[in-house]
């Protein structure tokens, strides 16, 4: 790259944006991530990529970002994810790559000068390339909830403005649509919108999205059988399709099949018990205690369809029965109303505030672990039937909810299996 003239450094960029990935730390692009960002670059025609999760689509987001900031300066670009947060994570890894020292001595060869920023925050860039008199940032970030009355750009890029919010509510994917459409007026004349995610449902937003490109898991060859068959073993054959072929097949009815049942219950002594609490409409209450003997997990749980009050002598009996340590509980529903209660009984409770999908979660750690769950005896049947029952339209997910908590805090030895959420 240090013997690159003005000339050779621009086509550099364009027709090896992979490799300036490289340069930059971003070792696992490929030649098909070439295409993508040129496509992202080069195009003139609202396009869709469609990509299963892990395959770096964000990554080649952040770069195209950033290349367009230096190629093309004057150009106003928007980018949208769901979340403000989200739309901060990307914003901030542009800002990164832009003043890395690979981006700054091709800048110099291009325009004979170093890079300043001359907007940087948390959801905007520009730079000292921009000679347009537009009051604009040459890069604004945008959530899905974030107003666009008056904003205007030539390019649009959204990325993950669906996600599993979309795939568990109706609601969401309505209001997903409303915003999608609405960029068609934020689009300046003659702009493009690029969208990249992955599918959710089969109603979701990409059913608005143009000229869709499909890669699965197979056609990218970024994951292999045998991983794959590892991420598919930990989730819904229904979420895998969508995830990771691209493609909707009916919800399984089965998620948690052949229950393990009638362990001794001395196998959950000196354990760690849960409590889901419920206090209105049809919820039920659960309480859940599990002790992990080398790889197995054996649960005790109970479910009432009762007020957590009057459920609270019974739980108190079960957790020193069977002499449980801590107790967990959650803070979200009562504002920590039920764990004061029990240490003013004397129980050792450790409160939190839930931050994870609940579906997710249970999708994840309960599925993960599941072939390695056994019940003791005395656990009701209801217990066990409300989890076999389990699925995204389930009318009760307490007792699921209860122990894949559980199960997250005490009972997990599971590899980091956020990956299959979070990679990008």
């Amino acid at each position: 790259m240090k013997d690159l003239n003005r000339q050779e450094s621009i086509r550099f960029l364009i027709e090896y944006p992979y490799l300036f990935g490289h340069l930059l730390g971003f070792k696992d692009l490929t030649a098909l991530h070439n295409v993508w960002m040129q496509e992202m670059l080069l195009g003139e025609e609202d396009d869709t990529l469609q990509a299963h999760r892990g395959s770096y689509k964000t990554t080649c987001v952040s770069i195209a970002l950033s290349l367009i900031m230096i190629l093309y300066p004057n150009d106003k670009t928007m980018f949208m994810r769901k979340t403000d947060n989200d739309v901060k994570e990307v914003i901030n890894q542009s800002k990164n790559i832009l003043l890395s020292g690979v981006t700054q001595e091709l800048i110099k060869r291009i325009y004979g000068k170093s890079l300043v920023l001359t907007t940087s925050s948390a959801t905007a860039i520009s730079t000292n390339l921009i000679y347009s008199v537009k009051g604009t940032s040459q890069l604004v970030g945008i959530g899905t909830k974030s107003s666009l009355t008056g904003k205007h750009f030539d390019r649009i890029f959204t990325d993950d403005i669906v996600n599993v919010e979309d795939r568990i509510s109706k609601a969401e994917r309505e209001r997903t649509k409303i915003v999608y459409q609405e960029l068609q007026n934020v689009k300046n004349r003659g702009g493009r919108i690029f969208n990249t995610g992955t599918p959710w449902h089969k109603d979701d937003c990409f059913t608005l999205m143009p000229n869709p490109k499909k890669w699965d898991w197979k056609a990218t060859g970024l994951i292999g059988e045998e991983e794959a068959n590892e991420i598919k073993r930990h989730m819904t054959n229904s979420l895998f399709a969508a995830n990771y072929e691209l493609r909707h097949i009916a919800e399984d009815d089965v998620i948690f099949d052949n229950p393990k049942t009638g362990a001794d219950p001395a196998l959950v002594e000196q354990g760690t018990s849960h409590t889901d609490a419920a206090y209105w409409g049809s919820d039920t209450t659960a309480f859940t205690i599990i002790n992990r003997h080398d790889d197995k997990i054996y649960v005790f749980g109970k479910v009432w369809e009762k007020h957590v009050d009057k459920c609270m002598d019974q739980i108190e009996m079960y957790h020193n029965q069977f002499h449980c340590g801590k107790m967990y509980n959650e803070l979200n529903a009562d504002k920590g109303y039920l764990a004061k209660l029990f240490r003013e009984r004397g129980v050792k409770v450790v409160s939190y505030s839930e931050t994870e999908n609940k579906y997710i979660k249970i999708t994840s750690y309960l599925k993960f672990e599941w072939e390695n769950v056994v019940f003791v005896e005395g656990t009701d049947e209801a217990y066990i039937q409300q989890i076999t029952d389990f699925n995204e339209n389930a009318d009760h997910d307490d007792c699921a909810d209860s122990l894949s908590s559980l199960i997250r805090f005490v009972g997990n030895k599971r590899k980091s299996y956020d990956g299959i959420w979070n990679k990008v």
